[in-house]
């Protein structure tokens, strides 16, 4: 390792003369100069400390060329040594995605003029690559990128700094702007297919903490929420998709594209019904440019009024339905006669079409035979189990002897009639027993392995119907990686804008995962733990400090390549004492 100048000509005949920091690489028989750092203008640069610490890392790293002979003003013993050392690839990959999807330039565009004290793009960055490398509480989080991780261009960052960040990017409409810069980003880099646009929604759940009912101080940012006066509370009781009814939530919102991209996200106090948000999602998305897209919903989305909304301005829809809500519509489709036809993924699809002229609605029914054995396999055990519940009724009944003996019977009966999977093949006589419904039993077996769809796209073939429903479990997907790799949760904050900022960070963090996964072909879990193997050590001696990476193994160089990422640097930082 050495020192290499290199010189400029000035349009005055000046020469300005500049050194780098390169070692020689002998490849294929032939040996190149390959330059690790550009230092700079050697009139402003300390040259010979830069060159006692050249030839320091050189005795550390090729302890065989000791035996040259040391340059004037150092000594044998001013080696180097570890000083630190802070995984880098995962961080590494991760910048390059952020900044390529254009997330660092809409940051800076959000801010406008503003000045901070706190590069405020670099601590959003270190949040939400937190969130996708090791997810921790905002506390927790300015740590790690301070002492336990190397975030390119920040060195360190405190707590305050955390939520002051998440303040500005929520703040005059940032929120927005950060979105619709990164999807067009995403849409140039990704060539993304936005023909079919999925749509689904989720809960998540707040920790309550606190000492009283009508105040509490948040565990983790000190937030006060009083419960007197103000607007209604973001974080409010509502129907929990996570079954923890006890607790208040928000409601969350994404919109994702056949390749599993999530390219828009939404929030919603945690009373709100999923019948209600449509308009809002396609009014926000108007702009995009979207070209013909279809929406693709769930059974929570298909009300008369949200799929007129949605055919809006020449817009079609595919929506999951509802099939034993008794509606005239859907008995009628699944009633209709027909012969299905084989398509992809073990499926078969059927068309029909309900009604006439104007008020004509085009149905399929979907069935899959393996899905129509495991419902057969389950209700079978849900009847055997039932029949054995209803003996042991009867045998109570027959032992009974007292008031409270028959008090006890009928709790058993009752907790039996409202139980909500075992009591749809029940009847109840008017004795108040319970008998097992034949015909409601037959009637679930028309319905073994089959779902319904509804779609207002004449021109749309039932297959690509039936395997664009299905490609909504992107988003389902989506929602668990939220909950499970990202940990969303647990949630302690109180202020509505920052619950927005804190799901914001997590769907940024799950953007520039599927970016990476749908890049390289491989899960996140295997791209992380490869990558964080990748390390930024700091070897310090009386020349100087020096940051220097590990050397690439061949999968880590694979999966740069494949994200299209240039490796690191081998050396970062060279300060001379």
């Amino acid at each position: 390792m050495y020192l290499r100048t290199t010189q400029r000509r000035r349009k005055d005949g000046s020469v300005v003369r500049y050194l780098q920091l390169a070692h020689n690489r002998r490849a294929s028989g032939v040996t190149r100069a390959e330059v690790l750092l550009n230092l700079g203008r050697e009139d402003r640069l300390d040259t010979d400390g830069l060159r006692r610490l050249a030839r320091s890392i050189t005795r550390y790293t090729d302890p065989g060329s000791g035996d040259r002979a040391p340059i004037e003003g150092t000594t044998e013993d001013e080696g180097l040594e570890v000083t630190g050392s802070r995984p880098l690839g995962g961080a590494w990959a991760l910048d390059a995605l952020w900044r390529r999807l254009g997330v660092a330039e809409a940051i800076a565009g959000a801010l406008g003029r503003r000045r901070f004290a706190t590069d405020v793009e670099r601590v959003l960055f270190a949040l939400v690559a937190n969130r996708a490398l090791a997810p921790a509480s905002k506390l927790a989080a300015s740590e790690w990128a301070s002492r336990d991780i190397h975030i390119p261009g920040l060195a360190e960052m405190d707590e305050d700094q955390a939520y002051r960040a998440m303040d500005v990017l929520i703040d005059a409409d940032a929120e927005a702007k950060v979105q619709e810069a990164v999807f067009f980003a995403c849409a140039d880099l990704l060539n993304l297919e936005v023909d079919l646009l999925f749509f689904d929604t989720t809960s998540t759940y707040f920790e309550l903490e606190g000492s009283g009912p009508d105040e509490r101080i948040d565990g983790e940012d000190g937030e006060r929420e009083g419960a007197e006066d103000g607007p209604p509370p973001f974080r409010a009781h509502g129907h929990s998709k996570d079954h923890r009814p006890d607790l208040p939530q928000v409601v969350i919102g994404l919109a994702v594209t056949r390749e599993g991209i999530p390219v828009r996200v939404w929030v919603w106090p945690g009373n709100t019904n999923d019948q209600s948000v449509v308009e809002q999602v396609k009014d926000d998305l108007r702009g995009w440019r979207l070209g013909r897209c279809i929406w693709v919903v769930d059974r929570g989305f298909s009300s008369e009024e949200n799929l007129r909304y949605l055919t809006r301005g020449g817009g079609h829809w595919i929506a999951g339905e509802r099939m034993r809500d008794g509606h005239p519509d859907h008995e009628a489709a699944l009633a209709r006669q027909g012969r299905y036809r084989t398509v992809r993924d073990n499926l078969r699809v059927k068309e029909a079409t309900v009604g006439e002229g104007d008020g004509a609605r085009r149905f399929v029914v979907c069935h899959n035979p393996a899905e129509a054995e495991r419902d057969r396999a389950k209700r079978a055990e849900t009847i055997r189990r039932l029949e054995e519940e209803l003996q042991r009724l009867e045998r109570q009944r027959a032992k009974a002897k007292g008031a409270k003996a028959r008090e006890a019977h009928l709790r058993g009966e009752c907790a039996l009639r409202d139980h909500p999977s075992l009591s749809r093949y029940l009847r109840q006589l008017r004795s108040g027993r319970l008998r097992i419904d034949r015909a409601k039993v037959r009637a679930e077996e028309r319905l073994d392995g089959k779902f319904l769809l509804s779609t207002s796209d004449p021109d749309l073939d039932a297959e690509d119907v039936a395997l664009g429903y299905k490609n909504l479990l992107e988003a389902e997907r989506s929602f668990r990686d939220l909950k499970g790799t990202l940990a969303l949760r647990p949630v302690f904050h109180r202020l509505e804008h920052r619950i927005r900022a804190h799901i914001l960070i997590c769907w940024l963090a799950l953007l520039l995962i599927r970016v990476a996964e749908r890049r390289s072909e491989r899960t996140w879990r295997t791209l992380a733990r490869e990558l964080q193997r990748l390390q930024l050590v700091t070897l310090s001696g009386a020349p100087g400090t020096v940051a220097q990476t590990t050397p690439l193994t061949d999968e880590q160089r694979d999966i740069l390549a494949s994200l299209e990422v240039d490796p690191p640097p081998r050396i970062t930082a060279l300060d001379p004492a």
